[in-house]
């Protein structure tokens, strides 16, 4: 008599395991070889939802919102001060497939930070710049540089409005010297100023005004100007006339 093979009823220890190791919904901390940790919620083995990954070699923590394994979302990027060993904020802000984008707000230093809008890990958009010198940069960007139009204070107070182009001025902008009380308005090129004229704004209320005012450009007697010009067209029109004259007596049969 044949023997008959029973399909096996009960389920392989390997797929159990592996069932079981499947990570979904929200679970407590759960540790790497390399020392990171992750605490939050899961969904088919990745993380997915609200979480706190902790890289501990970098020293750096990541909270907020998660997507298929990767930062998506709102959430908080903070990195470990070597003096204090306490976390610091390093970014605020939107991410999108594990990189910086939309509004965020990025910490270099205690005195130096950008506030504005991002895109693949770039400044792009419109936003601001403060500087650890002191300057201040309010405008658009694009791949991390000032692009298109923005204003920039200096440090000694002096300001620039225009147009820029991969960092650079470039195009018409006004430059106020204001511990002066000057004013240059003109074309820029790649940070040099090329055609443009420069007057007294705010003298009086300058810091180090210059000695003497730059006077202004005006005529003596316009009227004069205006008689002597029309005199000119006058007499251009009446020597033009008699060529045309000549030409026509010279060829006339």
């Amino acid at each position: 008599m044949p023997y008959v093979k029973r399909p096996q009823t009960t389920e392989p220890l390997v797929k159990l395991w592996d069932r079981k190791a499947q990570k979904c919904g929200l679970h407590h901390t759960v540790y790497s070889v390399s020392g990171d940790q992750y605490t939050g919620e899961w969904m088919d083995n990745k993380k997915h939802g609200k979480g706190k990954q902790v890289w501990k070699r970098a020293g750096i923590v990541y909270d907020g919102d998660w997507r298929c394994g990767k930062r998506d979302g709102f959430g908080t990027l903070s990195r470990t001060d070597p003096e204090t060993k306490d976390y610091t904020r390093v970014y605020v802000g939107s991410w999108r497939n594990d990189k910086k984008e939309g509004a965020g707000s990025y910490f270099y230093s205690a005195s130096a930070f950008y506030e504005g809008q991002w895109s693949g890990d770039q400044r792009s958009g419109w936003g601001r710049m403060q500087y650890e010198n002191g300057e201040l940069y309010e405008g658009e960007w694009l791949r991390d540089k000032h692009h298109g139009e923005g204003l920039i204070l200096l440090a000694n107070g002096n300001r620039f409005v225009g147009t820029w182009s991969d960092g650079k001025k470039n195009g018409h902008g006004q430059l106020f010297f204001l511990d002066r009380g000057q004013l240059y308005e003109g074309f820029w090129v790649d940070d040099v100023a090329k055609c443009g004229s420069i007057s007294d704004v705010g003298r009086e209320t300058a810091v180090r005004p210059t000695v003497y005012p730059i006077p202004k450009v005006c005529l003596q007697d316009p009227q004069a100007v205006l008689i002597d010009a029309q005199a000119y067209f006058t007499e251009d029109e009446e020597k033009s006339a008699e060529i045309t004259e000549s030409i026509h007596k010279q060829y006339s049969p």
